[in-house]
């Protein structure tokens, strides 16, 4: 799928961006901003996803991330579930990081993708199957970097949660076999 119609717009990273950008990237993994995002993020981006007919979230448009809708299949209930997430392009695939704002436990949605690697991504209004892959190595490490180029709160949450590795997982297109 060509970049500029399902993959995230190519995104500045945190040293190139604008003063306000700047200023919500690098506030947005304070503690009490960490706090609010984890009660509102999910519901106001499913509402302005919705209302933008998929072409745009709020926190995409504020922050000047670049951020897609994951649906994954639930681990236990089976059931779909869609989180708004900072999908970083790289080539064909989009690299997401379960960071989940470096609390204790993994987010939900890195379990449900174990469980089950198949996904549905939306960007910008495209919906594409994915594969989800788990990088290891010095490809996770190269690729943690860039993320963190991206976004910094990436860096602090992995300080915040130093008992466990923060998993890079790459979701890359899947073809489904007709």
């Amino acid at each position: 799928m060509a970049l500029d119609v399902g993959m995230p717009r190519p995104t500045r990273d945190y040293a190139s961006t604008g003063v306000w950008q700047r200023v919500v990237r690098r506030t947005a993994a304070t503690r009490p901003m960490t706090w609010l995002y984890i009660r509102i993020q999910r519901p106001v981006d499913e509402a302005v996803h919705r209302m933008s007919r998929g072409r745009t979230t709020l926190s995409s448009w504020v922050s000047g991330l670049p951020v897609v809708m994951l649906t994954t299949t639930g681990a236990r209930s089976g059931q779909l579930r869609t989180v708004p997430l900072v999908g970083m392009p790289d080539g064909d695939r989009i690299i997401v990081i379960a960071s989940n704002y470096g609390q204790a436990h993994y987010p939900a949605w890195y379990h449900n993708l174990r469980r089950n690697p198949r996904a549905v991504v939306s960007v910008r209004g495209v919906t594409r199957d994915v594969m989800s892959r788990e990088l290891a190595g010095p490809e996770r490490e190269a690729t943690f970097q860039r993320a963190v180029g991206l976004y910094p709160g990436f860096r602090v949450y992995t300080d915040r949660a130093a008992h466990r590795r923060i998993p890079v997982v790459a979701l890359e297109p899947y073809e489904t076999m007709v």
